[in-house]
């Protein structure tokens, strides 16, 4: 299956692509039928930003080559006027600030809801704590008698213990 589409060059961070025909099962910028034009993305001033043979480009795709998505819109893209190019890249940028300011004050609202949203959470924090000290007394009455003499019982024997079996083996240290 033969497709139409860009084949990166140029030097890191500086991307300049080949508009080519190539094999499907070919790399991105491995070996290609024909070169049909070529897509400067960084193009300043005065140089020429998207040059395309339209007669190739219609020709291969009546023979059945298929036109990557992104070559499809630098297709349309170059038959229009620098005029319409202008008022399109006018149009991305006023997108690209709707776009900010939007998220600017997503996240202004989002802080808003979280401050009036921190100091209510100690109020209802206060009653929940006061309905659990409620319930809590008679249940701590009952458990606290069981729980104080079972950590007693346990932690005296595990600090005898530990010394003990510290010293010990200083002892068999020394004497190895």
């Amino acid at each position: 299956m033969v497709v139409i589409r860009l084949s990166r060059a140029g030097a890191k961070k500086r991307p300049f692509y080949h508009i080519c025909v190539s094999d499907r099962r070919k790399k991105r910028d491995g070996s290609f039928i024909e070169r049909i034009g070529f897509y400067n993305p960084i193009a300043k001033g005065g140089e020429e930003k998207i040059k395309l043979d339209h007669e190739r480009f219609e020709y291969w795709k009546s023979v059945g080559a298929i036109p990557s998505d992104t070559v499809k819109m630098l297709f349309e893209r170059s038959k229009m006027s620098e005029e319409e190019l202008a008022e399109l890249e006018q149009k991305k940028t006023e997108q690209k600030q709707k776009r900010k300011e939007k998220a600017i004050l997503e996240k202004q609202k989002a802080a808003e809801e979280e401050a009036p949203a921190e100091e209510a959470v100690p109020a209802d924090g206060d009653e929940a704590v006061e309905a659990n000290t409620e319930e809590a007394p008679a249940e701590t009455e009952e458990a606290a008698p069981a729980e104080e003499a079972a950590p007693a019982e346990e932690a005296a024997p595990v600090e005898e213990e530990a010394p003990a079996e510290s010293k010990s083996d200083t002892e068999e240290n020394k004497n190895q």
